[in-house]
């Protein structure tokens, strides 16, 4: 499965380019791949060390960051900004989900509603074409809650003393 989605992204990839007049580097297609062989979201940082690392693949920040530009403007990857740091994923064949964000810790997870998509892609909307929706929840984490409530029983235990 995964690989099909590799090679459908890649032909998206090889599509745009030539009809854009754009270079079809080793570095695009390098990026791409990891990208999509990549669970989650990640910074540039951590995208960055896993090309050099998993890849041998260095990479400049400024081609990184021009690289997922492009991927953006094709919809191939989604930048979302979470507690004021950037973070991407790959968005192909993924263009409809929910994500929960603690916002004590900064942990994003995907959530599966499909209540959630069915009521977005009911909605009538004059004028515009749906593509894909982004939702984000804010709340508390189980591991940010088990840490209050074991810091309130520290807390208690010592005032009871």
């Amino acid at each position: 499965m995964k690989e099909a989605v590799v090679n459908s992204v890649t032909r998206i990839l090889d599509n745009y380019l030539e009809v854009t007049h754009h270079r079809k580097t080793p570095e695009r297609y390098t990026i791409l791949r990891a990208i999509y062989n990549q669970k989650g979201h990640f910074t540039l940082e951590e995208l960055k060390a896993i090309l050099t690392e998993k890849y041998n693949f260095p990479v400049s920040r400024a081609t990184l960051y021009n690289t997922l530009n492009l991927f953006m403007e094709i919809r191939l990857v989604m930048r979302h900004r979470i507690h004021s740091i950037t973070k991407y994923e790959a968005f192909y064949g993924n263009n409809n989900h929910c994500h929960q964000i603690c916002t004590s810790c900064g942990k994003v997870t995907e959530v599966s509603s499909p209540e959630i998509v069915e009521a977005v892609s009911n909605l009538n909307l004059k004028r515009f074409r749906k593509d894909g929706f982004n939702l984000y929840i804010y709340g508390m984490c189980s591991s940010c809650q088990a840490k209050i409530t074991r810091k309130r029983r520290k807390e208690k235990k010592l005032k009871t003393e």
